[in-house]
């Protein structure tokens, strides 16, 4: 492996990350080792670093979980990948279990998610299990006019959204409201879009409504001006406008913070799908007798199966996603100060790190 080979190590909560010339691990059988070209920074890494939230594998540990690459080295068995392009998954499930097998593989007893399970991708070089990795027609991602460092964000920012638009059966006619549209929210409100359904974004940054409202939303509405109840009117009266039902809405809770988490909940009616997307330590207090009440259904969203991956990438590479104004690229050494701005939200689109 190169000399080169780095990683940024998190040694303890809200302490700064510390590099190390440090290759990976040889890959055993049925193993790789992808050389990284870009990791996306994602809420549940700020979750980890400065919020404490517990990672499955102790400290010392490598963050980063969206990950793409290139293939340099493999294992027994997972020879056929050398040389390529990929996507690895979030969370990539063992693939033998019954919950595999019976296409469960989110609930995977040994699933495995770099950063938080094994070493993650916020270094030069991951090694990881061959399978559910997604490979990358690198022939389309040019003509789409995306370098391999973008699609890093599918792994989860793009994915994880994906499973949630499916599950909740989202289809033309389907009022998707979308609560949060900076990073995951951002694609989530894209993807209900080109499955046909209509979408009221919902926010409290002027700047993300207006650039949602641009790829895919057709209505926006800044939380801060709008108390709950005028929220629910201003989006019945919408659909209504649009001949669409008061009824069955899917609810995609993308913001990860109590405010969104309540501010869904309140936005419940009949039939709704209520899809918890975003993730946050915070508690919430509802009144759970509403799903009763409205015979409504709540869905969690854990990652996404990587059979999934390809019909998640190719939306972007048709460009029924719009990924490279989501998005910015930054240096892999810059990790510390990313984290700090991330934090502050001061970054308006997503950042990927680049060894």
């Amino acid at each position: 492996m190169s000399q080169a080979s780095r990683r940024w190590v998190m040694n303890a909560v809200n302490q700064p990350m510390v590099r190390e010339a440090a290759g990976p691990t040889p890959p055993q059988a049925g193993e790789v080792v992808v050389q990284v070209a870009g990791c996306g920074v994602c809420h549940t890494d700020l979750g980890y670093f400065y919020d404490g939230v517990r990672t499955n594998h102790p400290l010392p540990l490598v963050l980063g979980h969206e990950i793409s690459g290139r293939v340099v080295a493999a294992g027994a068995g997972a020879e056929a990948w050398m040389g390529r392009a990929v996507i690895i998954p979030a969370v990539i499930p063992c693939g033998q279990c019954d919950a595999c097998k019976r296409g469960k593989g989110t609930i995977c007893a040994r699933q495995a998610m770099p950063g938080n399970d094994i070493q993650g991708g916020f270094a030069s070089h991951i090694t990881v299990p061959a399978v559910g990795l997604c490979p990358v027609d690198e022939a389309r991602l040019a003509a789409a006019g995306l370098e391999l460092a973008d699609v890093s964000v599918v792994a989860d920012a793009v994915t994880t959204p994906y499973q949630a638009v499916l599950q909740a059966g989202v289809e033309p006619g389907t009022l998707c409201v979308v609560i949060g549209v900076g990073g995951v929210g951002g694609y989530c409100a894209q993807i209900a879009a080109a499955f046909g359904g209509t979408v009221v974004a919902i926010d409290v940054d002027p700047v993300k409504l207006e650039t949602i409202g641009r790829y895919g939303a057709a209505l926006t509405v800044n939380a801060r001006e709008a108390d709950p109840k005028t929220l629910k009117k201003t989006i019945a009266a919408f659909a209504k406008e649009r001949g669409l039902s008061t009824r069955e809405w899917a609810i995609f809770e993308c913001s990860g913070s109590a405010a969104g988490q309540q501010t869904a909940w309140n936005l419940l009616v009949h039939g709704a799908t209520l899809a918890v997307v975003g993730f946050t330590m915070d508690k919430v207090e509802v009144r759970l007798s509403n799903l009763m009440a409205f015979h409504a259904r709540a869905l969690g969203n854990w990652g996404c199966p990587p059979e999934l991956y390809p019909g998640a990438l190719d939306l972007v590479l048709d460009r029924k996603i719009e990924l490279a104004s989501f998005i910015e690229r930054r240096p892999l050494d810059d990790i510390n100060q990313v984290f700090a701005e991330a934090h502050a939200h001061k970054l308006t689109r997503r950042a990927i790190l680049v060894p």
